[in-house]
């Protein structure tokens, strides 16, 4: 495997991994006020655009990320409209 695509692999992997405490808090306290909708959605497009630009380019570390942070980002915003 090319040293560069297991820097994309390491890169998507923090930074996806990354949401994971805050998916958890909200879910734990029911709380999710300080979280900005409007970050949560400019947030999601952009990642479902970089999912698109994975796909353009076939980078699969690209598009598994960007695919698993769009999921995180849907549970964080399906908890804002549940705890709001």
């Amino acid at each position: 495997m090319d040293t560069i695509l297991i820097v994309g692999y390491i890169a998507g992997t923090l930074t996806t991994i990354s949401f994971i405490p805050q998916v958890a808090r909200a879910w734990k306290m029911k709380e999710t006020r300080d979280l900005s909708l409007a970050m949560l959605v400019l947030f999601a497009v952009g990642v479902l655009l970089w999912t698109v630009y994975g796909f353009w380019v076939s980078s699969l570390p690209v598009i598994a990320a960007n695919m698993i942070t769009f999921l995180l980002i849907l549970v964080l915003l399906f908890l804002k409209f549940r705890y709001k």
